[in-house]
């Protein structure tokens, strides 16, 4: 892949309006956006159609979590959408997860759907160990992410979603090169954070083997979205060539 195809812009606006124009702007420079809850919660499906319409990748970033059979109807209709990425989450246990799967593979060939990949959240980025142990999980962030990490790929998931402080681990636990790790929590200054915990910079990402990377308020909140993206693709091109 090119460096601007591993670059993700999470579109976490309130409006279809502010969307399409933060699209018609990055088009040329990204080649997929995230539409995440709080889009979707706004503008319905419709908004993904609009950009598939217009030739846009999607990963749609709604981290299903119910029981096996409402997760699984909840993925036919992402296939229907024509999404290229959705995402699910892996505690909610293999069965859900297989389940899953079997609704993707089966829906896409009868209506002759493409498949999209199905990827599994382990730890989301604001979960650090601290939060971890008032759960009653007394074990460190790497370790439960391994762990779900393997649950995933033994459900026939296509990747995870992880922070790239435990691509390492997911790597050694899962032997498997295509098994995809879309990676969040990206700063291009690692000490503006927000609410993100367990964040690295593009570059840093790359180099431990992300294949895909999350960038939201880094592009969204600059005076100028088109040269913070292209600024990030070139810090992703020149990682490409050092990793």
């Amino acid at each position: 892949m090119q460096a601007k195809d591993k670059l993700i812009v999470a579109l976490d606006v309130e409006t279809a309006a502010c969307a399409l124009e933060l699209f018609q702007q990055l088009r040329e420079h990204v080649r997929m956006f995230k539409i995440g809850m709080q889009l979707f919660t706004a503008a319905g499906p419709d908004i993904v159609r609009q950009f598939v319409a217009r030739g846009s990748r999607v990963f749609l970033d709604l981290k299903y979590h119910d029981i096996p059979n409402t997760v699984a109807m909840a993925a036919i209709e992402a296939t229907r959408l024509g999404v290229s990425i959705f995402n699910i989450h892996t505690s909610g246990g293999s069965e859900m997860m297989k389940r899953t799967v079997e609704a993707v593979a089966e829906i896409s060939v009868r209506e002759n759907l493409t498949r999209p990949k199905v990827i599994g959240v382990t730890l989301l980025t604001s979960v650090d160990q601290e939060i971890l142990q008032r759960l009653g999980i007394d074990d460190e962030p790497k370790h439960v992410v391994g762990r779900l990490a393997l649950l995933a790929k033994e459900s026939g998931l296509d990747g995870v979603v992880a922070s790239a402080q435990e691509i390492e681990t997911i790597r050694h636990t899962v032997a498997q090169r295509d098994f995809v790790i879309v990676t969040p929590g990206m700063r291009t200054n690692i000490e503006s954070s927000d609410d993100q915990r367990r964040v690295v910079t593009p570059a840093e990402a790359i180099r431990a083997g992300a294949d895909y990377l999350v960038v939201g308020r880094p592009i969204l909140d600059a005076n100028d979205p088109v040269r913070a993206a292209r600024a990030i693709v070139e810090e992703i091109e020149n990682s490409l060539g050092t990793s």
